[in-house]
């Protein structure tokens, strides 16, 4: 194959474009998720060279016409998987696009490698990949990696073909070493289009930084204080990003009698919740933080909100985290009396080891009264599940509105067991985990950060790598997004329900219409609670969304029409055309189920800050 450049006829050669794509191959990444533009001629003529000549052994391009859906795709893919995906996005503009995505991948702790081209750097042709055109002087910006460095966990330019696999490995190694995050790197269509000989890595020599056990002290620390507090309490957010770390927790929480465990929703289901320690999904404001006498806070950011609701002055405290400084944030600090930089799964697995192996701590948690702990752990949680259960009862009158729990009880009841849940819900997240009751690793995903509209993309991405794991298209899991009505616009869903369609990746997504974004009134209310904006209307705080787009029109249109549609308001509506959405996405068609909320919980949807408890 040749091709015609600078009036000479030369055979298309390995470039540091080709060589990036085995770096990345090599590295274990299968898919890439692209936005395409002038940087890109090189890379454009790898991904055809590599089609051709490595057939099976080349990474699958996913073109994507939003780069904050490319972006979360990867993003979902990674979460499900844990492995690391890549992005290649265009320049400078292409990077601001990916715009709130960057942020959720590095709340998430999601590992993805993003690449951008640089405009060219040389102008009268002196190399190939010399400017060609008007756009390449517009986008020549001094620094383009601080769009999103202060949220990457390296960022890094490409200057030659010579060590491309290097940079490419080091970025990766950042990317899957906690705490994991997006990385950035970036370069300019001249070491692109460098011509170069082949070569190899050895990938056993770039393997990510081992997990951190607890120190030996602190593990003795810990148990001790553990068995010798009353009311213990566990608070989490991140541990079930390891889908291994769920079963050693719960371990733990069999072993101390009268644990609880509460999960403010980080990531990642981190505890099921058919467990009697379990206490839900909650952002920081839970009656136990305020009562207990041992608190154990493990890989969480935000525990409690101090103004909303804290510990008891005397309560001791423990913070184990990957990142227990939380480098990423100016302010930060719990009263602990100890941090250690750990590994959850591993802790969890040592402080279990060490209660069950020292005579004197097993011999006092096989006492009576850790045996009536474990008693009223059961008779909470059983009053607790029937207080959710009535939350969620289906009203006798089909004519009857909807709110949150009903909703989600339905839900839960027509999907399969293994069902993924997708959710962004923000402020109704609560409702929907109380009734979802997840129980599976892995089967819960939410965004992390507060970036919306990631779960349109993220679901695409979940449902792509479900489908991989399990032999290929519509093979995977069912999965099912649970979105509020202005996140929904958030997540772009002209590129979203394209994708859908284009690469057959069918969700169930769900839509909470409560008319715009009513969690800003929430946020109002915590500041000014008697102030002049708790006087006035939706509409006058410029929340509302009315009238209200048809958002399962507005996915049909994406689709090309290859979707199904539906709306409801209230119960019969429900009952009638749910099971149909389930069904056509057994099928492998998408389906878009808007449903109208109303009610106490209906006035909690598709804001832009979280409501606490």
């Amino acid at each position: 194959m040749y091709e015609i450049y600078s009036f000479t006829i030369r055979k298309m050669a390995y470039t540091a474009s080709f060589a990036f794509f085995e770096a990345i191959w090599d590295a274990g990444i299968r898919y890439v998720f692209v936005n395409l533009g002038s940087d890109h001629p090189s890379i454009i003529e790898a991904t055809v060279k590599g089609q051709k000549e490595n057939k099976g052994q080349f990474p699958t391009i996913i073109t994507c016409p939003n780069e904050m859906v490319a972006l979360s795709m990867a993003d979902g893919y990674a979460r499900l998987t844990n492995q690391p995906q890549c992005v290649i996005v265009h320049v400078d503009v292409g990077t601001q696009g990916l715009g709130a995505a960057v942020h959720n991948a590095s709340c998430g702790r999601a590992p993805v490698l993003i690449f951008a081209g640089l405009s060219p750097y040389t102008v009268e042709g002196e190399m190939r990949g010399s400017r060609t055109e008007y756009i390449h002087w517009i986008q020549n910006v001094p620094d383009q990696k601080q769009i999103v460095a202060q949220y990457c966990r390296y960022t890094g330019e490409i200057k030659s073909g010579r060590n491309v696999k290097q940079m490419v490995n080091r970025a990766l190694q950042f990317a899957t070493s906690d705490p994991q995050g997006p990385v950035y790197l970036y370069g300019a269509r001249e070491a692109l289009e460098e011509d170069m000989e082949p070569y190899y890595l050895d990938q056993n020599v770039w393997q990510r930084v081992a997990p951190m056990p607890l120190p030996r002290e602190a593990v003795k620390q810990i148990c001790e204080l553990l068995v010798k507090a009353k009311e213990p309490l566990l608070i989490t957010g991140y541990s079930g990003r390891n889908p291994a770390a769920v079963p050693e927790l719960v371990k733990l929480a069999d072993t101390v009698s009268g644990l609880r465990v509460l999960d403010t929703g980080g990531s990642d289901m981190c505890f099921p919740a058919n467990h009697p320690a379990w206490l839900g999904l909650r952002y920081g404001v839970e009656d136990g933080i305020r009562t207990a006498d041992f608190i154990l806070v493990v890989d969480c950011d935000v525990p409690w909100i101090p103004t909303q609701c804290k510990p008891k002055a005397d309560a001791k405290i423990i913070h184990i985290d990957i990142d227990p400084l939380k480098r990423q944030m100016p302010v930060f600090y719990i009263p602990a009396i100890a941090r250690y930089r750990a590994d959850s799964k591993t802790s969890f697995h040592q402080l279990q080891n060490y209660l069950v192996s020292d005579p004197e701590l097993s011999e006092s948690l096989l006492s009576d009264v850790f045996e009536e702990r474990w008693r009223g752990l059961e008779t909470s949680h059983t009053a607790r599940l029937q207080t959710i259960s009535h939350q969620g009862a289906l009203p006798s009158d089909p004519g009857a509105a909807l709110n949150a729990s009903t909703l989600t009880s339905q839900i839960r009841t027509a999907l399969p067991p293994d069902t993924i849940w997708v959710v962004e819900a923000v402020t109704l997240t609560s409702f929907v985990a109380d009734q979802i009751q997840a129980t599976l690793p892995s089967s819960w995903l939410n965004c992390g950060g507060g970036g919306l509209g990631w779960s349109g993309g993220g679901a695409l991405g979940i449902k792509l790598a479900s489908d991989t794991l399990n032999g290929g298209s519509g093979k995977g899991r069912f999965v099912c997004q649970i979105v509020g009505d202005g996140t929904f616009l958030f997540s772009v869903p002209g590129s979203v329900y394209w994708i859908s369609r284009r690469y057959s990746l069918p969700v169930l997504t769900v839509v909470l219409n409560n008319k715009g974004w009513n969690a800003p009134r929430n946020s109002l209310l915590l500041v000014h609670p008697d102030g002049e904006g708790s006087k006035v209307s939706n509409e006058q705080l410029n929340i509302e969304f009315d009238p209200s787009p048809d958002y399962a029109g507005i996915a049909k249109a994406a689709a090309g029409g290859k979707l199904w549609a539906g709306r409801v308001s209230n119960v019969g509506e429900l009952l009638d055309l749910l099971p149909q959405a389930v069904q056509i996405v057994k099928q492998g068609v998408g389906a878009v189920l808007e449903v109208k909320l109303e009610g106490k919980e209906g006035g909690f949807g598709g804001g832009k800050s979280l409501l606490v408890g």
